[in-house]
């Protein structure tokens, strides 16, 4: 069996459907001429003869006829498949009827063979075989994607000359025998080949599309599986980060009581818990606001050497711990950026360089190349093996941490860089040889000379005092932690379960809140956005107000977002709450909100 052969025997069976369908089409795609060219070959060379006088006119128009009536047929089917294309599975119908208006033209073309030859003149017979071996060719191409067709036609219409002239016995006769022998055989496997090709060529085109479309039903059901991911780490994140959320209110809420020396390190053991939990949400919630596209970049002109200098001097002490020094280079290149996540981006760069670094050094440095800045971070750690860089970049993939082991981080910190380097436009590639190091460059673009750098203005942050502060939580835990945290720093707080249970505890209330902070998502499809404004329309003015939200759905972030309220993510430290109270007393929500 040839290669085409076991090729299409192992195709799958809608390929080879396809396959047979597209075949038979292009049977009946061909045009018409063809069918009219035999008929205009057959007229003439009929002619010929009746003027040459070796064949008497009415035999001849006749002949004529009869070939005029079997391609009107033919015309005519094919003008019904084109108009009513068939559906794949009547297209073997289509190809039987095909293949016998082929071997009515065989038999026709056959017959006039014998009977247009004119005796005694050699001449005049080799013109009537070389208009029929050149009909029998040209249909190669028109009938050789359906073999069937091209045999039905080919033999009935070239074997009956090669008999006739077989009976002449004369030599020249014997010559054209002897040469048909060789001639048929060799024209049939001509066609055989062009079948086999014409079927290989549409199996590989067929099977591409196969793989096209599988392909995009399997991108579909991964998305379909993204989205259902996401939905469910939404949901286990917001039910998770409610407990954790109050945890963290109620162990601030117990720092403000009198302890001996090993309750107060119990409960440093508990807030380290929680700062580790809080760690891994804010790395999940980080991902999931760049997967949502609520962060935006703002780039402007920026020095870089305060951000080298500042993270390297966050990072040092853990270095020095481990016996060497973290070193930065110095630079004076003002590069375009958005200050803020590049030092995100260089943070985890660097952070990650110091944590799998036991020995030898971590170097932070810059590159001026071709109107560029590189601002690169080597090591001397174990490395990154070749086959394994790229996924060094999926979430919650480590190299050599196995167990899982915390201390070593959660495998987010690259998945982050990643997402931030694409939002910047900043290009991030890596180079490391195992065993030796590694070194993580960003591309940074140079900012002109005379491009404005902006100042850095900061807003003083007064501290919120004695104020009225208004919690709206469905969760009773939390709401009693609020009031047991924001207490003991002073304030008065009414807490509520929802907007309606505000509204009655505030009926008596002389005093007009100094801050309002609501859950996003409440009980019965009640959010914090509606809460906020039915409370600022009550008192008719704009209080300060912020949303705090356990939610990592993409569409939850960014309707909360878009919102225009401060936005804080649960598990939340007592510090950030502070910090948030702060801010917004000052008027200044980018502190709100960082």
């Amino acid at each position: 069996m040839t290669d085409a052969g076991r090729a299409a025997t192992f195709a799958p069976a809608g390929v080879a459907a396809r396959v047979k369908a597209e075949q038979v089409a292009i049977l009946y795609r061909n045009g018409a001429q063809p069918l009219i060219a035999t008929v205009v070959a057959g007229g003439g060379v009929a002619y010929l003869m009746v003027k040459a006088g070796g064949i008497d006119p009415v035999v001849a128009g006749g002949w004529v006829a009869v070939l005029t009536a079997f391609a009107l047929v033919r015309l005519f089917l094919r003008a019904a498949y084109l108009r009513h294309p068939p559906l794949p599975t009547e297209q073997g119908r289509w190809a039987d009827w095909f293949t016998l208006g082929a071997l009515a033209g065989g038999i026709c073309w056959g017959v006039g063979s014998v009977i247009l030859m004119p005796p005694g003149h050699f001449d005049l017979q080799l013109l009537v075989v070389l208009v029929l071996t050149s009909i029998c060719a040209a249909t190669v191409p028109a009938f050789g994607s359906h073999l069937p067709a091209f045999y039905a036609l080919y033999f009935p219409a070239i074997v009956p000359s090669v008999i006739w002239s077989a009976f002449q016995n004369d030599l020249r006769h014997w010559i054209y025998v002897g040469l048909a022998c060789l001639w048929i055989p060799m024209l049939a496997m001509l066609a055989r080949r062009y079948g086999q090709n014409n079927g290989e060529a549409l199996r590989l085109k067929y099977e591409n599309l196969e793989l096209v479309e599988s392909l995009g039903q399997q991108k579909a059901a991964a998305e379909q599986a993204n989205i259902a991911k996401s939905r469910f780490l939404a949901s286990a994140s917001h039910d998770l980060r409610q407990p954790v959320h109050a945890l963290g209110m109620f162990v601030g809420a117990l720092r403000a009581h009198r302890m001996d020396a090993k309750a107060r390190l119990l409960v440093d053991h508990i807030e380290g818990s929680v700062g580790a939990l809080d760690s891994l949400f804010t790395a999940l919630l980080d991902i999931s606001r760049l997967d949502a596209g609520v962060i935006e970049s703002r780039p402007f002109a920026m020095p870089i050497n305060g951000i080298l200098a500042r993270v390297c001097r966050d990072l040092a002490p853990e270095a020095a711990l481990k016996g060497y020094r973290l070193r930065h280079v110095d630079c004076s290149a003002t590069v375009v950026s958005d200050p803020v996540l590049l030092e995100r981006v260089l943070r985890n760069l660097v952070g990650n360089a110091v944590r799998y670094t036991q020995g030898g050094k971590v170097l932070v440095g810059c590159r001026r190349r071709g109107g560029r800045l590189d601002l690169e971070v080597w090591d001397t750690g174990p490395g990154i093996p070749a086959d394994q860089r790229d996924q060094i970049f999926q979430e919650f993939y480590q190299l050599g941490n196995p167990d899982r082991d915390r201390a070593k981080g959660l495998g987010l910190g690259l998945a982050i860089v990643r997402r931030l380097t694409e939002l910047l436009g900043h290009p991030l590639t890596l180079t490391s040889a195992p065993g030796k190091g590694s070194m993580f460059r960003v591309s940074l673009a140079l900012a002109s000379d005379d491009a404005p750098v902006p100042a850095v203005a900061g807003v003083p942050a007064r501290a919120l005092e004695n104020g009225l502060i208004l919690v709206v939580d469905d969760e009773a835990a939390i709401r009693e932690a609020m009031v047991s945290l924001l207490g003991g720093w002073g304030h008065e707080v009414i807490a509520a379960g929802s907007c309606a249970e505000m509204l009655v505890a505030l009926a008596d209330c002389p005093r007009r809140p100094d801050l309002i902070i609501s859950d996003y998502r409440l009980r019965d499809g009640e959010n914090g956005i509606a809460v906020i404004q039915r409370l600022q329309s009550e008192f008719n003015e704009d209080i300060p107000a912020v949303l705090l939200t356990g939610d990592t759905a993409p569409d939850r972030i960014r309707e909360a977002r878009e919102s225009g309220y401060p936005l804080l993510h649960k598990p939340l430290t007592n510090e950030r709450l502070r910090a948030a109270i702060a801010g917004l007393a000052a008027g200044n929500w980018v502190t709100a909100k960082a």
